[in-house]
């Protein structure tokens, strides 16, 4: 059964109202026009409240309303062709404006515009000012083109979809890369040692934020330049081994920067293309956190490997002292609670001391990873 609502929202799937002239459907219905030897030719969407003419041949007008369209009464017959040989002597047009006044029809026939889920968007058809009949071979005809351009039409909306969702998909990547923390980039390498970032995120503003996307991608050279000179020799090394190898690219480098010390790192994956050159995607990361992180963890092994290790070995000798001792009698007790007393509250005391350095370090360990 028919459902105009359905109709409806097909007919817009399509993107078609509206939209400019294309030639391979003007062909179409110029086609139809020679075949039937009319003065017009058509090719109608029939819209909610209006028949707008997608091709045009033949009249001074880009559409009608709907009442009036002779193309909506196909749209319940997808499978047969209206054909109306006489207007005048056709009760369903006989008072029809486009009958008594221009265009002043008197011949139509339309080939419904059947989309695949069994809907009309249209028709094609042919018009003349005279009454005539059509041949079984200019029905066939007509049939024909009117499925080359639904063929076409539905042609158009698969691109038409394809490229939203390639549109929708790039707007979603383009969010994801640039709430990244850090660059993505996708950096090319050809066999003649020419670079270039073919993609770079604009998360790498935030590691370098005098450098703009523009300069990345004129001269990715740039890069180099704010590498510590300490660490540049063996990132170029193992860039170089890289590409030659297809290994990971992956280095940990410090960062020329005032007035604090920063570290980055670069992860990559290698790909060879046919021509010798090597594309890599990957990844520019601020680690300096991390390596603060790793730096106060060590600091602390440290701390308690050795700093705590003469007061705990104090201890255990007085209790060894007290423990072997074969007439208890004999030792000055209090002596050694004294001794015991005194290393406990040397101990109490680096602790406490120790809790104030790291009560700020506590918070960059915490965010480690």
């Amino acid at each position: 059964m028919h459902n105009e609502n359905i109709r409806l929202e097909e007919l817009q799937a399509y993107q078609i109202l509206d939209t400019a002239p294309e030639e391979a459907l003007n062909e179409l219905a110029e086609l139809a026009s020679l075949c039937c030897d009319v003065p017009i030719s058509l090719i109608t969407m029939i819209d909610k409240h209006r028949q707008w003419f997608k091709v045009n041949i033949g009249l001074d007008v880009n559409e009608t309303t709907r009442e009036a369209a002779f193309c909506r009464h196909a749209l319940h017959n997808p499978k047969e062709l209206l054909i109306v040989n006489d207007s005048l002597k056709d009760p369903r047009f006989i008072n029809n404006p486009l009958v008594l006044g221009k265009p002043n029809i008197r011949f139509y026939a339309g080939a419904p515009l059947e989309t695949p889920n069994g809907n009309v968007l249209g028709t094609l058809c042919v018009i003349d000012r005279k009454p005539r009949k059509l041949s079984a071979n200019q029905k066939k005809v007509l049939q024909l083109l009117s499925k080359k351009a639904i063929d076409y039409l539905n042609a158009r909306k698969t691109i038409l979809e394809q490229k939203d969702k390639i549109a929708t998909n790039a707007a979603k990547l383009k969010k994801l890369t640039n709430n990244v923390s850090g660059g993505i980039f996708q950096l090319k390498k050809s066999p003649g040692n020419n670079i270039k970032f073919e993609f770079i995120s604009d998360g790498i503003k935030k590691l370098y934020p005098s450098i703009s996307i523009k300069q990345w991608k004129k001269k990715p050279e740039i890069g180099f330049d704010m590498i510590h000179p300490d660490d540049l020799t063996k990132f170029k090394e193992h860039f170089k081994a890289s590409f030659n190898k297809l290994t990971s690219l992956h280095y940990e480098y410090r960062v020329i920067s005032k007035g604090e010390n920063k570290w980055h790192t670069v992860n990559a994956k290698p790909e060879k293309l046919d021509d010798g050159s090597v594309v890599w995607y990957g990844s520019f990361q601020d680690i300096t956190r991390h390596v603060e992180c790793q730096v106060a963890m060590q600091q602390i092994s440290f701390d308690i490997s050795h700093v705590l290790r003469e007061p705990v070995t104090s201890l255990l000798g007085l209790t060894a002292m007290i423990t072997d001792a074969k007439d208890i009698s004999k030792i000055n007790v209090k002596e050694h609670v004294k001794h015991i007393q005194i290393v406990a509250k040397g101990m109490e005391a680096f602790t406490r001391n120790l809790n104030d350095i790291y009560e700020q370090k506590k918070q960059r360990i915490s965010n480690c990873d």
